[in-house]
C-alpha cells in the first residue's frame, strides 16, 4: 500500500524522462513516450499550454457549493466508508485503447462528447475517475479532457506543455496489452482522494496511484508538480488488499 508519504516522494529528475513513466505510459495507455521526450526549458513549460474546448459540462458555469452540475445524479448513499469488494454493476467499455470500468450507480453515468463524467462522490466513485480520465491522455481529446477533468494549475500546465510535443496518431490503434485488474484507496475524505491501481501485464502486476480531488462537483484528477498524472510504477509481487475486478 502506498502512504501519502510515500505518494509524495518523488524520483529524481523529470517524470517523462523516468523509465518508470514511461512503462507507466503503456500501462494505463498514455502513451505518450515513444524513445524518450526531450526536456522543455521553464519559458516553454510556462508558455506552450495550448487552446482547449470552452463551456464543457465540468468547466463551465460555476456550481454552487455541495451541488452538482446539471443532470448529474449519483448514488451518494454509501458515504465516505471504504468499499469492501468491487460493485456489483460493473461494465467493461472500450476507452481508446483500454478496457475501463463503468458503473451505473458510481459512474461515470454522463458522457459529454469525449468526457466520461458524473462519479459519486463516495470512495469507490473516486477509485472509477481514477480508472478513466488517465486512460483518457493517449487519445485525439485528451486536451478536452485535461480541461474538463484535471485541477488546474501548474502541474496541469506542465501536463499539457510535455503531451504538447507528441503528435496524436492517425493510424489503427492497438488494444493495450495490460489491464486494469483491481484498486484500493489508500486514503479518503470528502474533498480528496487516492487511488491505488492494480495493473496485470504479460509479465505480472504493478501498482500506481493517482490523486483526486472533489472540484466543482465532481472528481478530477490532481497532478503533482512536475505534470505527471500517476505516480511512478512499481511492481508487486501478491495481489493481498486489492479489492479485485474478478474479470
Amino acid at each position: 500500500m502506498f502512504t501519502r508519504r510515500q505518494r509524495r516522494a518523488e524520483p529524481e529528475g523529470p517524470y517523462y524522462k523516468q523509465r518508470s513513466w514511461q512503462v507507466s505510459a503503456g500501462f494505463l495507455a498514455v502513451v505518450l513516450v515513444v524513445g524518450g521526450v526531450v526536456a522543455l526549458t521553464t519559458d516553454r513549460d510556462e508558455a506552450s499550454a495550448a487552446a482547449v474546448s470552452e463551456g464543457g459540462p465540468l468547466s463551465g458555469t460555476p456550481v454552487a457549493q455541495g451541488a452538482r452540475p446539471a443532470g448529474c445524479r449519483t448514488d451518494d448513499s454509501a458515504g465516505p466508508a471504504l468499499p469492501t469488494a468491487a460493485p456489483k454493476d460493473i461494465n467493461w467499455r472500450t476507452l481508446d485503447v483500454s478496457r475501463v470500468p463503468v458503473s451505473a450507480s458510481a459512474g461515470p453515468t454522463r458522457t459529454s462528447g469525449p468526457v466520461w463524467w458524473c462519479f459519486a462522490h463516495t470512495p469507490t466513485g473516486a477509485a472509477l475517475a481514477a480508472h478513466i480520465i488517465p486512460s483518457q491522455m493517449s487519445g485525439p481529446n485528451w486536451r478536452t479532457v485535461t480541461e474538463e477533468q484535471v485541477m488546474p494549475g501548474r502541474g496541469r500546465d506542465l501536463f499539457v506543455s510535455q503531451r504538447s510535443t507528441v503528435r496524436d496518431s492517425t493510424g489503427p490503434r492497438t488494444p493495450a496489452t495490460a489491464t486494469y485488474a483491481g484498486f484500493t484507496i489508500s486514503s479518503y475524505r470528502g474533498s480528496a482522494a487516492d487511488v491505488n491501481l492494480l495493473i496485470k501485464t504479460s509479465s505480472g502486476y504493478a501498482t500506481t496511484t493517482v490523486g483526486l480531488r472533489w472540484s466543482g462537483g465532481d472528481w478530477k484528477v490532481q497532478p503533482s508538480g512536475d505534470g505527471a498524472l500517476h505516480t511512478a510504477v512499481q511492481t508487486v509481487t501478491a495481489t493481498n488488499g486489492f479489492l479485485m475486478w474478478g474479470m
